[in-house]
């Protein structure tokens, strides 16, 4: 059975039990994967709780009814803790959230419409899964969860192709595919991949991408690497970076949607960080409409290039003997 909890100060038959109920739980579909082990520790001990289990599964019921106050006072009781009694919305919202989502742990109160965070709402383990649960270290394990597992769906699927849902696809210019997560920010980062690039990029090759889920979704650290790019950390960096190797022009795009455009001091941050970059420098702010653009316009910086999604034809730039060009360096 794998470890899930290794750091925890509870006695040996403590951490056995509660990482034996992450392994039931592993096993029908919660995804546990992205959780701390903390998180883990919570999630296991208001899972025995519910099923009134300490250290037998063969003892789990499924009519507790417990509410939350009483799943904490299990909890001190049964797996030296010491959690407030006032901690019983952190029990609702987060310690219960993925098995009641998962419909193995039933929520009472939520067929009588009592409110959301009322502290009486009452928590049994579903008759079928309590079943299960009892034959766990058994012979006839095995094929009870087999049979469990063909009879439900698992959440992690669900979950699964929930994110798969809200995904934003794009595809780079040199054809490879990618996806960006939801949000208004990655709308306008797709536009600036598959329509600036395409018109403004003079054969552009993508360096790097940053998500609003994913900080560093996709990245080229040779290529940067062999401009003498400087060290790579997400602060830093703008939202796109992008490459024309026919005129050694290094493209750093902001795409402002919640943040700031490329302002005198961001580009002259990015012009001393990249002082020995070998590649000419080339500034973007890109918006999704004109009244965005309005809003930050007297933030734009002077020498700079401003695409707008909605008018992607053409740019606006900011002053300058070039209508779309570098300015070499100049000792600041």
């Amino acid at each position: 059975m794998k470890q899930y909890i290794t750091k925890s100060k509870k006695t040996e038959s403590v951490r056995q039990i509660i990482n034996e109920a992450l392994d039931i739980l592993e096993l029908v579909g919660i995804p546990i994967a992205d959780k701390s082990e903390r998180a883990l520790e919570k999630m296991a001990m208001t899972f025995l709780a519910v099923a009134n289990v300490t250290d037998k599964w063969k003892e789990a019921k499924d009519n507790a009814n417990l509410k939350t106050r009483d799943i904490i006072n299990f909890i001190n009781a049964h797996f030296e803790e010491k959690i407030s009694s006032g901690s019983y919305d952190d029990i609702r919202r987060k310690d219960l959230k993925l098995p009641v989502l998962a419909g193995l742990i039933i929520n009472i109160g939520m067929d009588k419409g009592s409110a959301t965070n009322d502290p009486t709402r009452g928590y049994s383990l579903l008759p079928d899964f309590k079943k299960l649960i009892v034959k766990y270290k058994t012979k006839e394990w095995a094929n009870a969860l087999k049979q469990f597992n063909a009879n439900s769906t698992q959440l992690s699927a669900i979950l699964a192709r929930k994110r798969n849902l809200e995904k934003i696809p794009v595809k780079l210019p040199d054809g490879k595919p990618l996806e960006l997560s939801l949000g208004q920010h990655n709308v306008l980062q797709k536009a600036i991949i598959e329509d600036f690039l395409p018109r403004f990029g003079n054969d552009c090759t993508v360096f790097y991408i940053g998500d609003t889920s994913n900080k560093i979704l996709y990245i080229e650290k040779a290529e940067l690497k062999a401009l003498n790019f400087f060290e790579l950390l997400h602060d830093d960096l703008p939202d796109i970076i992008a490459y024309s190797n026919s005129n050694n022009w290094l493209y750093l795009i902001e795409a402002v949607y919640s943040s700031g455009p490329m302002s005198e001091t961001r580009a002259l941050e990015l012009k001393n960080l990249l002082k020995n970059c070998t590649a000419e420098l080339i500034f973007v702010t890109a918006f999704l409409t004109k009244n965005d653009f309005k809003k930050c316009m007297s933030d734009v910086a002077w020498e700079t290039e401003v695409w707008i999604a909605d008018n992607p034809d053409h740019l606006i730039h900011f002053n300058g003997h070039k209508f779309l060009g570098s300015y070499k360096k100049q000792q600041i």
